[in-house]
This record gives C-alpha cells, structure tokens and sequence, in this order.
C-alpha cells in the first residue's frame, strides 16, 4: 500500500474566496484526500470559521488583515510559519507571491516544499506592472530553493527556465476542468461570451472596440475593478444594445451561456494558461484567443489566434468564424476532445507523484 502523506497547501485566499489558484487547490485536495490527509492554510475571510472541513480535506484559517485596493485585496497573515511548523507536513506547496507575510514564510519553511507558478512572470498592465515586475524578481531569487516549481503550462516552464530557473525543478502541470453537466449540443444562439475577471490584464478594451465590427452580441461575465470603466466605454461607442456585462453569474447560468454560445472569446494581454478557455472547450466551443503565454498550447487547432491589444484583428478572427458555420462546427469538434484531456482526477494523479517525489 503507498504511503500516506500529510500535504499542506498554503494561499492567502480560499473558498469562500474563489478564483483560479481556489479552485485548483479545492479540486486537486478533495481528491488526494481519498488516500492523504490534505490541509488548506489560508487566511480568515470575513465571516469564515477558523478551521472546517470541505470534501474530506481540513481547512485551517489565520487570523488576517485586508487592504480592498485590488481584487483579490492586499492581505496580511501572521503566524503563518509557526502553524506550519506544527503541522508538521510531509510536503508544504505554497501558491502565492503577492503577499510579504507568506513569501516570509514559504522562504523561512526548512520542510520538503514544492512552489505552483501560477501566473505569467511579471504579470500586469499599467502601473499595475512596475509592482509586478519587481515582486517576481524578488521572488525569483528564492525559486531554487524549493525542492520542486509546478508550473501549470509550458509556457511558464520554459519561460522560467529562460530566466535561469533550475530546469530540473520544473515540471508542467496544467489546471484542470470538471466535466460540463451538459453534453456538447453545438447548439448555437447568436452571441459570442467571455467568463473571466474583469482586469486590465484580460485584455476587454479590444473586445469592446473590436465589437464595433462585429456583427453580433458580445456577453461579458464577471466582475472587477475594470466594471466601471467598461461600462463607460461601452455607452461612449453606442453598444449598449450589444454589449451585456452581466456581473458574476450563477452556475447555471454559466452553463446556459456556455452551451449555447457561438464561440467563446479570451483576448488576454497575459495568460499563463486559460482555465475559462479550456472549460468552454469542453462544451464544445471555438476559441478566439490572443496569441500569448499558455493560451496557443490549450486552443491547439479549436480556434483562432488574434494579435494582442488589436482590436482589428481581434474583430477580423471572430468575423471568419462567425461567417463560416462549417470551420466552426469542425472548431467545435476538435475543442471537445482536446478538453477531454484535461480532466482534474488525471491532474490530481500527477500532483499525487510529484508530492510522493518531494516527500
């Protein structure tokens, strides 16, 4: 029988806080729960319990303090190495580098640890970048010292093996997707979708642009920081009869989106890997998609490649495929059974070894 392990992961946010990194780790630790004991540490959001179980894996949540600046917000938690230390863990993996308090700790930790790159080095737009550039090359100092860095495309792998990363600590582990409650119907009503935050980094003000030479309903789902100012460039360019920016939705609105759009668009300005792209793949859908970071190595043949922050191009690849029912279809096709691929039990499978590596 394998042995058992004790597996920490550590974030500054979980649920109820839900995003990206979130919901990798709830997905991948209630699977390895079934034959490890998994504990989440994580700081306490507001009006969350110090510790609970969720889908046989332990919650454990530090007393912490928020600065709402940005989403997710600015976030402090101490004690953070102190707790670690008395768990007592077989292997730690930590996932955030935006926060001192647990860089403090992920570099202090002298356990068996692993480091998930979640996000494109030196991610950001604006003055969002200078801050970003200069954390991830702090934080690049302090890669080699994990036993292993998951990264979760190609793309990350290879671009930190560029910037001198120990290649023999990388490995490539993609984000998963769960199997759409429907069936790919191809079903098409006559709109195009995004699903995402919604940050400079998304890439949204070309798609609005490019929606002045689109003939047809663009919906926009999510929630962010950028809300207010694409609404006003929404109203300023007269699209408000095509243009929806329906907030957050609910699950099954989501799914009734996603099944029954035309295509799915993602023109992202950086893009470590596409967890929305892949998703909407596995209902079946095209791809129109900026041709940065891991997106290329998730659409594959699905779709369509644009030029970043060219709202021309951009308008002219969703164009080409809304006029041609038959490259969409065959689109359609092959996205299904490429996200076939990325189920999470197989993503799980592979966490599992290369924690029993570490350990």
């Amino acid at each position: 029988m394998a042995e058992r392990l004790r597996i920490i992961q550590v974030n500054a946010f979980h649920y109820p806080f839900r995003g990206g990194i979130e919901h990798r780790i709830h997905h991948v630790s209630k699977r390895l729960a079934k034959k490890h004991e998994v504990i989440v540490l994580t700081s306490q959001l507001p009006n969350s319990s110090p510790e609970e179980e969720i889908d046989g894996y332990r919650v454990v949540r530090l007393p912490s303090r928020y600065i709402n600046i940005y989403n997710p917000p600015y976030v402090t938690t101490h004690g953070i190495l102190d707790r670690l230390k008395e768990l007592d863990g077989d292997v730690v993996d930590f996932h955030y580098r935006w926060a001192p308090t647990y860089n403090k700790a992920a570099q202090r930790y002298p356990g068996k640890k692993a480091f998930t790159f979640h996000n494109t080095y030196g991610e950001g737009v604006g003055i969002t970048r200078i801050p970003s550039v200069v954390n991830d090359m702090g934080w690049k100092r302090h890669l080699n010292d994990f036993d292993r860095i998951i990264c979760v495309s190609e793309f990350v792998r290879h671009d930190l093996e560029e910037r001198g990363v120990d290649a023999s600590k990388l490995v490539a582990i993609p984000n998963g997707i769960e199997n759409p409650p429907v069936e790919p119907s191809y079903q098409e009503d006559d709109f195009i979708l995004f699903v995402g935050r919604l940050v400079n980094t998304k890439g949204l003000k070309y798609l609005v642009q490019a929606m002045t030479k689109v003939p047809a309903r663009l919906v926009i789902c999510g929630g962010g920081p950028e809300e207010r100012r694409l609404r006003q460039q929404i109203s300023k360019l007269g699209l408000e009869d095509k243009v929806e920016l329906a907030g957050k939705v609910s699950e099954e609105r989501k799914t009734q989106l996603m099944s029954t759009c035309k295509l799915f668009v993602m023109p992202s300005i950086f893009e470590s890997y596409g967890i929305a792209v892949a998703e909407a793949m596995s209902y079946g859908k095209p791809i129109v998609a900026s041709n940065v970071g891991g997106l290329p190595e998730v659409v594959c043949d699905a779709g369509s490649l644009c030029r970043p922050k060219d709202h021309e191009d951009l308008a002219e690849k969703i164009n080409s495929l809304l006029q041609d029912e038959e490259g969409r279809r065959e689109c359609a096709r092959k996205a299904a059974k490429h996200a076939s691929g990325y189920s999470w039990d197989s993503i799980a499978d592979r966490m599992d070894e290369e924690y029993r590596r570490i350990a």
